[in-house]
């Protein structure tokens, strides 16, 4: 389970698992858990977080959006 980044808070990761799903990243904060699809960037699951959470959230995906793409390929190229 790779951490990809943490920001306020926010821990961004992947399972790895995952490999033939599409690009996605799973969050989590205290007993909060979402997951985030990125291409198109949606909310698949959410499990705690508030609506302003996940717009938070999002903008956080959407400036690293680069970072978690280049790890995840780094990752599952192993």
């Amino acid at each position: 389970m790779p951490t990809v980044i943490q920001i306020k808070g926010y821990r961004f990761f992947f399972f790895s698992n995952e490999r033939n799903e599409p690009i996605h990243i799973h969050i989590e904060k205290a007993d909060s858990y979402a997951k985030f699809w990125l291409d198109p960037l949606f909310v698949s699951v959410n499990h705690g977080f508030t609506s302003k959470e996940l717009r938070e959230i999002s903008e956080l995906i959407e400036k690293n959006e680069i970072v978690i793409k280049d790890k995840w390929n780094e990752h599952f190229s192993k």
